[in-house]
């Protein structure tokens, strides 16, 4: 397996304590810090944008009861070049970065570029950026940079549509990526068909839409206009070296993740509670259609996270550490699920419970051994509801020092 370590740097409530937004940077450049002198291989970090308690004062507020911010980062770029500079082996990763807000593909194209050009600098810089990129987790952080309905006809294929924004949005991304030059007018058309939707009434209500609003309609679909309408382009820096960056899709839309490699390398993002099914899926369609120029497809180019509540207290017995290392993933999970849906829900807290890797050191090496492949990328996430910085700290270190060496010990 491949370890790395996942931060939130969540500024929410917990236990009656919220700390300062500079508390929580510091506390996770501390704890960044640390996972590069354990050895962890990469740092992702999560990225937000635009405040979780603000949007609660707007109308269909998408996260009602959440106290604070989901996340503090919202530039992974700046954030890693001060990374970089306080550390000496960990690379650094988005957790993920929306490529649809903040400007656009093109904007956040010129931005990676830029950054991988002052990174490459020192000839002896061999760290990467793993960069994650989506279409972002709420609307809210979207709809003022224009990424929502346009009109009547929109609002009635939304659901539909954001799914083929967000193909539009990774092909500009790449092909900006790779130096071509381009205008809107190359792109690949936007089409909405009726194979698209759930039912046939959705269908029928965008067609009588667009009885008012006129966009093109073909055999095979409604042509939808470009969000981003620009005549031709080059990215620039255009000599920014590509070797120090790995792309990560953040979709589990086959389309897009084959649309993506058709320019470069890129893994594919998966989280923790996503059904082996697709897990399983996913890792044979990559098989086929990765990118010949990473190499062969391999397991750990699907980073995923696990939530790991641990405890290698070495004062307390190993039924004590379990009991502890349990009530912490209870506590924890119990007040996430308040703060997400407004209620405490215990099947649903019991389930997550079920789904986290709790226990005493042995107990956290046998559940990642049963859970996951040998071969896979781990993103173990310590700081989960936690604003405990020696904790979170003692946790990292238990699981390196005692959990993996009995994990690689299984592997021989």
């Amino acid at each position: 397996m491949k370890f790395d370590v996942f931060f939130s740097i969540c500024q929410t409530d917990v236990d009656g304590y919220m700390p300062s937004e500079r508390v929580m940077f510091e506390q996770f450049f501390d704890q960044l810090k640390l996972a590069d002198r354990l050895g962890f291989e990469t740092a992702w970090v999560a990225e937000t944008h635009l405040s979780c308690e603000t949007q609660k004062q707007n109308r269909n507020a998408v996260i009602p009861h959440f106290k604070g911010e989901i996340g503090l980062n919202t530039d992974i770029l700046q954030l890693a070049h001060k990374a970089f500079g306080m550390t000496k082996r960990i690379n650094i990763g988005s957790a993920i970065r929306n490529i649809l807000c903040n400007g656009g593909p093109l904007a956040h194209a010129e931005a990676i570029k830029t950054f991988l050009t002052l990174h490459s600098l020192d000839p002896d810089e061999k760290r990467k950026l793993f960069l994650g990129f989506a279409a972002g987790r709420f609307p809210f952080s979207n709809t003022p940079y224009g990424i929502k309905a346009r009109n009547e006809l929109e609002s009635h294929g939304w659901n539909v549509l954001k799914g083929e924004l967000f193909k539009q949005a990774t092909e500009i991304f790449m092909r900006a990526l790779t130096n071509e030059t381009f205008s809107s007018a190359d792109l690949k058309p936007i089409l909405l068909s009726e194979d698209q939707f759930r039912n046939h009434k959705e269908w029928a209500a965008v067609q009588a839409a667009n009885q008012n609003i006129g966009y093109p309609q073909t055999e095979l679909g409604i042509e939808v206009p470009p969000f981003w309408d620009f005549e031709t382009v080059g990215v620039i820096p255009f000599e920014a070296p590509m070797d120090l960056l790995q792309l990560v899709v953040g979709s589990h839309d086959p389309a897009v993740q084959i649309q993506a490699n058709m320019y470069l390398p890129a893994w594919v993002f998966n989280l923790s509670i996503t059904p082996t099914t697709t897990i399983e899926e996913t890792h044979k369609r990559m098989a086929r259609y990765y990118n010949p120029a990473g190499g062969r497809w391999n397991r750990s180019y699907m980073p995923r996270t696990s939530l790991i509540f641990i405890n290698g207290d070495e004062h307390l017995s190993p039924t004590e550490q379990r009991a502890k290392a349990k009530a912490s993933a209870q506590n924890a999970l119990a007040n996430y699920w308040r703060a997400m849906e407004g209620t405490l829900d215990p099947r649903k807290v019991a389930e997550a419970v079920e789904n986290a890797v709790y226990g005493n050191p042995e107990d956290v090496a046998k559940q990642l051994a049963s859970k996951y492949d040998e071969n896979d990328r781990l993103m173990l996430w310590f700081d989960f509801n936690n604003h405990d910085n020696q904790a979170v700290k003692a946790s990292m270190e238990a699981f390196w020092n005692k959990t993996r060496p009995l994990l690689l010990k299984g592997k021989k």
